[in-house]
């Protein structure tokens, strides 16, 4: 008896995971591009952040096609300012150096990029763009199935944002990155319905000129 009470619970807790992950896409849905020329012009673009290489140093493609995405928005004249958050929390890792450096490589002007140090959290990123870069309306940038969530997230604050999406990554790398979004969406819906979580850190606010 023991045991078909634990594969009961087992499958309404899959049950319960799969309605959340579904029902954070259905939210996002119509905030979604992945053409450019239908994505509204603003000033900014978020690009979240991931590292740049994978353990073993090869280039980590969830960096390198946000990177191209971002590129083309900007290049499209669809922003003016690309705004780069991510993880900064040790001396030897610091994502926001990183996508600026492969920006710049890639042609974009360093006076258009923005860095923000304390994207620690998706969470973090969406509303430090608002709250501490004052954008009221962006484009986030990142995979489809990590914009929907943070499509979510800005929803959850009233944030007017969309998403574009950059090319997805296939293969082994895909399937175990997307088998951990599942429990990313439920973490997210727990911080904001149940633990009312904010950002990490907000501080000062930062202009970015016009």
């Amino acid at each position: 008896m023991v045991g078909i009470a634990i594969i009961c619970v087992f499958f309404l807790l899959l049950i319960l995971m799969l309605f959340i992950d579904r029902s954070i896409s259905v939210v996002a849905r119509e905030r979604l591009y992945d053409s450019i020329s239908e994505v509204p012009s603003v000033k900014t673009a978020l690009v979240l952040g991931t590292s740049r290489y994978r353990p073993g140093g090869k280039t980590n493609l969830y960096f390198r096609y946000r990177i191209e995405a971002a590129k083309a928005l900007f290049d499209a004249g669809k922003v003016r300012y690309l705004l780069v958050s991510g993880d900064n929390a040790r001396k030897s890792y610091n994502e926001p150096v990183e996508m600026r450096q492969a920006l710049v490589e890639m042609g974009v002007p360093i006076d258009r990029i923005v860095l923000d140090y304390a994207g620690f959290r998706t969470l973090d990123s969406v509303v430090r763009c608002q709250e501490v870069f004052g954008q009221d309306h962006f484009i986030i940038v990142s995979q489809r199935f990590h914009n929907e969530r943070a499509l979510y997230i800005a929803r959850h604050f009233g944030i007017d944002a969309v998403a574009f999406n950059a090319k997805d990554v296939g293969g082994y790398s895909g399937r175990r990155i997307r088998g951990r979004e599942y429990f990313a969406r439920v973490k997210a819906l727990l911080d904001l319905h149940f633990f009312h979580t904010g950002p990490r850190f907000l501080g000062e606010t930062v202009e970015i000129p016009e």
